[in-house]
C-alpha cells in the first residue's frame, strides 16, 4: 500500500440517501467497512442512513452487517472491530420533500459531530433517482444542513439527466446550492483499477507514449460486454437503452482516458481539462446517413447459451412487447485532432453477449509489407490490451521466431493484476468514496465532461427518435448484429478476441492460458 493510498479520509458525517436501497446494500456499506478496516476511515466519522421506511438503529446496523457478510471482500468476524464500526451508524426516517425533517436531521448531525469529534464536514451521497437531486439539494440548504464550519460535498449517481437539455436543467438546480468543485458525479468505471492505470501506462513508460498517435496506431477497440439481460431492471432499461445507460458515461470516459493529451500537472483539474478536450474533438454525426453509416443499433432476440434457452428482450418483465429500445450499441468514431486524425475508434457494448468483459485493444500499424520478415511471413499486428473487467491486467502481443522452427508467430505476454491481489482487490466504490472523503476529484466527472458526452450521443438519439435508423436483432448469446463485423471490415480490420476467448495460434511466453 502506498503512502498516498493509506491517507485517511477527513473526518465527516456521511449522509446516505436511499440507505435501504440496493446500491447501499451491495456497494456502499461494504466499501465503508473495507475503508475502515484498512485504516482509510478514522474514528472521526459517522454515517446517517436516510430513507422513507421506519427503522431503528439496531435494525439498520443489522442490515449493514448482513450486507458486509454477503458482498464485502472482508468479513466482520472481529467482534470488537465490528462493534467500533457499527457504533458510527445511525438511521433516521426522512421524507425528502419535507424541509422540517432536514432541520431535525441537522440537530442529529450536530450531536454526532460532538460525539465523534467531527469538524463539521458533510458528505451527502444521493443514491436516488436523478429527478430528486434538485429538491433534496434545496432542502439541504433550506433545512440548515450547509451551515456548518466544515466542507460540504455532494456525491450523485448516474444517470445525470436523460439528454443534454435535462442534464443542463439538473445542473442549474444543483449549482444554485453547491459549487461545481463541491459536486462529485460518480461513474464507477473511473474507480476501476485498470481504468486508473491507463494514465500510468501511457505517461510513465517511454516505449508507449511516443507511439501513442496516428503514425503508429491503426485503430482502437473498446468493448464493454455483458452476459446478463435486463433482469429486474426492464422498466428502467426500456426508457434508457444502451446509448444512455453505457455509452454516454462509461464508454465516453474510457475513450477520453485513452485519447487525452498528457496533462501539464497531476492535478485533478488539469487531468479533467484534457479529458474534456478529447471529448470536444469527437467528430459529430451531422446527418441521419452518417449515423446509419457509422452506428449500429441492436436488440437481443431469443437465443441459447450452452443449450440453455434465453428469452428475447421483448419477452422480459416490464418491457414493452413492441419495444425498439437498443440493448446493443456499436459505433465507429473519430477524433479530429493532431494526435488521432484518421484513426478509427470502434466501441461496442451490449447485453446477452457471450462473454462478460471490459477491454481496450490498441492495434498498432504493421511493419511495411514485403520488406525483411514480412516478405516471407504473414505478420500479425502488435497489440496492447488493457483488461479492465472482470480480470484486470495488461496483455501484449508481438511477433517472434517459433522455437526450433523458421516460422515467425505471434507470442503473448500478460501482466495479471488480479492474480497479484486476488480477492482483496479494492472495489471501485471504495476508491471513489475514499477520494470523495479526501477531496480528490480526479476520477469524478465534471459538468463540461457530462455536457460534451451528451451533446455527442444526443445527435444519435435524435436520428433514432425520428425513425431514421433500423433496429437490428441478434440472438441472445451471440456477439451482436452481423453488421458489427462489417463496421471494421470496411476499414480492413476485425474485432480481436476478448477476455475468455483464447487465440489458438498464439504462443504464451508465461502466465497465460495453457
Amino acid at each position: 500500500m502506498s503512502k498516498h493510498d493509506a491517507i485517511a479520509a477527513e473526518g465527516a458525517v456521511y449522509f446516505l440517501f436511499g440507505a435501504t436501497g440496493d446500491l447501499a446494500r451491495r456497494k456502499l456499506f461494504p466499501a465503508l467497512f473495507s475503508l475502515y478496516k484498512e485504516g482509510k476511515l478514522a474514528e472521526d466519522f459517522a454515517v446517517i442512513g436516510l430513507a422513507r421506511r421506519p427503522r431503528t438503529n439496531e435494525q439498520f446496523r443489522a442490515d449493514v452487517h448482513e450486507s458486509i457478510g454477503e458482498f464485502c471482500r472482508y468479513k466482520a468476524d472481529d467482534e470488537a472491530l465490528w462493534n467500533r464500526f457499527a457504533e458510527h451508524f445511525v438511521y433516521m426516517p426522512l421524507d425528502i420533500k419535507n424541509v422540517d425533517g432536514f432541520r431535525e436531521l441537522s440537530r442529529l448531525t450536530v450531536e454526532l459531530d460532538k460525539k465523534f469529534d467531527i469538524p463539521g464536514n458533510r458528505l451527502f451521497y444521493l443514491a436516488l433517482a436523478p429527478e430528486l437531486f434538485g429538491p433534496v439539494s434545496f432542502n439541504l440548504r433550506d433545512g440548515g444542513m450547509l451551515e456548518s464550519p466544515g466542507w460540504n460535498r455532494l456525491v450523485i449517481e448516474k444517470p445525470f439527466g436523460y439528454d443534454l437539455e435535462s442534464a443542463r436543467k439538473l445542473n442549474t438546480q444543483l449549482s444554485q446550492v453547491f459549487k461545481e468543485e463541491e459536486i462529485y458525479r460518480i461513474d464507477h468505471y473511473l474507480g476501476k483499477e485498470m481504468v486508473q492505470n491507463i494514465e500510468v501506462l501511457r505517461f510513465s513508460n517511454a516505449f508507449f507514449e511516443p507511439l501513442w498517435n496516428n503514425k503508429h496506431i491503426a485503430n482502437v477497440q473498446i468493448t464493454l460486454s455483458e452476459t446478463v439481460g435486463v433482469e429486474e431492471r426492464g422498466g428502467y432499461y426500456d426508457k434508457s437503452g444502451a446509448l444512455r445507460d453505457m455509452v454516454q458515461n462509461h464508454m465516453m470516459q474510457m475513450l477520453a482516458m485513452i485519447a487525452m493529451e498528457p496533462p501539464s500537472r497531476l492535478h485533478p483539474e488539469d487531468i479533467r481539462d484534457e479529458k474534456v478536450k478529447a471529448l470536444r474533438s469527437l467528430r459529430p454525426y451531422e446527418t441521419a446517413a452518417e449515423v446509419n453509416q457509422h452506428v449500429i443499433r441492436g436488440q437481443y432476440s431469443e437465443g441459447a447459451v450452452n443449450g440453455k434457452p434465453l428469452s428475447g428482450y421483448r419477452q422480459e418483465d416490464s418491457v414493452n412487447p413492441e419495444s425498439s429500445t437498443e440493448t446493443y450499441f456499436a459505433a465507429r468514431v473519430y477524433l479530429d485532432n493532431f494526435r488521432w486524425a484518421g484513426v478509427p475508434f470502434y466501441i461496442r457494448t451490449g447485453k446477452r453477449l457471450p462473454v462478460k468483459t471490459t477491454e481496450i485493444v490498441i492495434e498498432f500499424k504493421n511493419v511495411p509489407n514485403n520488406i525483411l520478415f514480412a516478405n516471407r511471413h504473414e505478420l500479425e499486428p502488435n497489440l496492447l490490451v488493457i483488461r479492465v473487467n472482470p480480470m484486470e491486467g495488461i496483455y501484449i502481443k508481438i511477433n517472434a521466431k517459433k522455437p526450433g522452427a523458421e516460422n515467425v508467430v505471434p507470442v503473448s505476454m500478460e501482466f495479471c493484476q488480479s492474480c497479484m491481489v486476488g480477492i482483496n482487490t479494492p472495489e471501485a466504490y471504495e476508491r471513489l468514496l475514499h477520494d470523495a472523503g479526501r477531496g480528490e476529484s480526479t476520477y469524478f466527472t465534471r459538468w463540461d465532461e457530462v455536457a460534451q458526452a451528451w451533446s455527442f450521443v444526443d445527435r444519435i438519439a435524435a436520428v433514432w427518435r425520428e425513425g431514421n435508423a433500423s433496429l437490428q436483432f441478434y440472438p441472445a448469446g451471440s456477439w451482436g448484429p452481423e453488421r458489427t463485423d462489417g463496421l471494421l471490415a470496411e476499414d480492413g480490420f476485425h474485432w480481436w478476441p476478448v477476455n475468455g476467448q483464447v487465440e489458438d495460434n498464439v504462443i504464451w511466453i508465461s502466465g497465460g492460458p495453457k
